[in-house]
């Protein structure tokens, strides 16, 4: 054997004896991922469970959204005509009170000067039989 020949021999030792710790590094982490096969096919098991649970879940959630939007809609749609009676009722109401107020503003001059005139002073005022009765009673003299 040459020196060349030696030389390559003892490279490939070498790169043998680098890769040798690294091959029973992965065939530890495969013998560890066959034994835990099965764990992988239950976990598998069960994610199907899961997402079979959640998409009838979610069939449910939709059915039952779209009959309350249906409810609501039928609600809705009952509820326009009694928004149009109260929006025309509020109208008329608003209509009345306007003028009921400018009824009452045009009669206040009125009332105070009728007020004074129909209630004499209260100087002259001489009390009522039912009057002086009642402040005898009370035990209240003028």
């Amino acid at each position: 054997m040459t020196a060349l020949e030696w030389g390559v021999q003892a490279l490939l030792l070498g790169l043998l004896g680098v890769a040798l710790p690294f091959l029973l590094r992965l065939e530890r982490q495969l013998r560890a991922i066959r034994a835990e096969r099965g764990a992988m096919a239950d976990g598998e098991a069960g994610l199907r469970q899961a997402s079979e649970a959640a998409e009838s879940a979610a069939l449910r959630l939709r059915a039952v959204a779209d009959g309350a939007g249906r409810g609501l809609a039928e609600r809705v749609a009952k509820a326009e005509p009694l928004r149009d009676d109260l929006r025309f009722l509020t109208e008329r109401a608003e209509a009345l009170a306007d003028r009921l107020d400018g009824l009452v503003r045009a009669a206040r001059p009125l009332a105070p000067a009728r007020a004074v005139a129909a209630e004499p002073p209260q100087a002259e005022r001489v009390p009522s039989q039912a009057e002086r009765d009642l402040m005898r009673a009370l035990g209240i003299t003028r």
